[in-house]
């Protein structure tokens, strides 16, 4: 039996950043909160107050790409620079994992879970860091 492994995923947002967490036994995510951000920049405190209470073994970090699998260009760049800085700031263990469809995908799921009062920003993005979860957990074999 293979060890208990703790995986807290972000959906990088340049205004918001979705947290996840989950463990490779039940292969399932839940959200955890969404962080503000300004300009791409988060409140570093708060995201080492989580890895510090959650301890993650692994940090996934979405990487944004168009559905053809190119990096957007915009925002790819940015969500490398972020999963560095958690590398560098924390010493955090950080994989990058496609997150194309993670946002259409938390809308949906949030709609059926409970209409439209169910689609807050920062619902989504918990959401989408669930689905980015979800989905390394299954490209894991």
């Amino acid at each position: 039996m293979s060890h208990i492994q703790t995986v807290m995923a972000f959906d990088f947002g340049t205004k918001s950043i979705g947290v996840a967490i989950g463990q490779n036994i039940t292969k399932t995510g839940r959200p955890l909160k969404a962080l503000k951000a300004k300009d791409g920049i988060p409140n570093w405190d708060v995201i080492g107050l989580l890895l510090k209470e959650w301890t993650p073994d692994l940090v996934v970090v979405g990487l944004p790409l168009d559905l053809k699998g190119g990096e957007l260009e915009t925002i790819a760049p940015r969500a490398r620079k972020f999963a560095q800085r958690l590398k560098g700031r924390f010493n955090a263990n950080v994989v990058l994992h496609d997150e194309r469809l993670s946002t259409t995908e938390a809308r949906s799921t949030l709609f059926e879970q409970g209409g439209f009062r169910a689609l807050g920003k920062g619902n989504i993005d918990c959401q989408s860091a669930v689905i980015i979860l979800e989905s390394w957990f299954e490209n894991q074999g």
